[in-house]
């Protein structure tokens, strides 16, 4: 029976090597072996330039993983099963390895996937996540904008779920952030249009990077092609709240209320 190494997913912010955190920081430097993503073999890894950046020297037994992007489940299936089985590979080393993760990466990341199938193969594998900057909230902050205040409500998804359901989450929430805009550019800026809501939508692309790029003229994005690290945030002012309930619930309401919820 092997001893295997820890899997530490080692989150780096979206672009700005000086938003890695201290224990990031440490990890990458504490003898594990780096694992990074890339998009096709030999390309070169984001994740990877954003340390690179920070001044940290790339070591010589550095390993790249293959994460294709497209949407064939049989290619994909294939990338994820060769990935996991060469994390087991050199987890059963019994060396840490720390994988590279754009963003944070509990949202949105590759590595969760990774994870889970590793574990899937290696139940013993112990795995560690390190928190990171998200490529949203940097955004905001690059923009002097604000996420949410007080009680107002926050929504983060994908583009590529479609106009409708962007114009649902709208009267929803009062800031809807969209990942990954690049597909649906065109018809989410004629949402917005429609909606008038241009003003109060901010775009950035490749937030934290040397070309990080902020659009407020969101119209002026129209028939552009975006990075594929891109997102918009979406403030609706508009947005027509309900009554909030304030403070905490007393002990002689809260009894009243539960042999409703039994009954029911």
């Amino acid at each position: 029976m092997p001893r295997y190494g820890k899997l530490i997913g080692a989150s780096l912010g979206p672009g700005d090597p000086e938003l890695i955190t201290r224990r990031a920081w440490a990890v990458l430097q504490s003898g594990a072996r780096w694992l990074y993503p890339v998009k096709k073999a030999e390309d070169d890894s984001y994740a990877l330039a954003i340390v690179a950046r920070g001044g940290i020297a790339v070591p010589d037994d550095a390993e790249q993983l293959v994460f294709p992007m497209t949407r064939d489940a049989e290619i994909l299936g294939k990338a994820w099963a060769r990935a996991a089985l060469r994390t087991v590979e050199l987890l059963a080393e019994g060396r840490d390895l720390v994988f590279l993760v754009e963003g944070d990466a509990s949202t949105f990341s590759t590595f969760g996937h990774l994870a889970r199938v590793v574990r899937e193969l290696a139940p013993e594998v112990v795995v560690e996540t390190i928190a990171g900057v998200s490529s949203f909230a940097a955004a905001a902050a690059s923009t002097g904008s604000t996420l949410a205040e007080e009680d107002e409500t926050l929504a983060v998804i994908p583009a590529a779920y479609g106009v409708g359901v962007i114009d649902h989450l709208l009267d929803e929430f009062d800031t809807v952030v969209l990942l990954k805009v690049k597909p649906l550019l065109d018809e989410v800026i004629e949402l917005l249009e429609r909606r008038g809501l241009l003003d109060s939508t901010c775009f950035v692309e490749k937030v934290g990077a040397p070309d990080e790029r902020i659009v407020r003229d969101i119209a002026s994005l129209k028939g552009e092609k975006a990075n594929y690290l891109s997102l918009m945030l979406v403030h609706n002012p508009k947005r027509v709240r309900g009554e909030l309930r304030r403070g905490c619930r007393t002990r002689k309401e809260a009894l009243a209320v539960a042999p409703a919820a039994e009954a029911a």
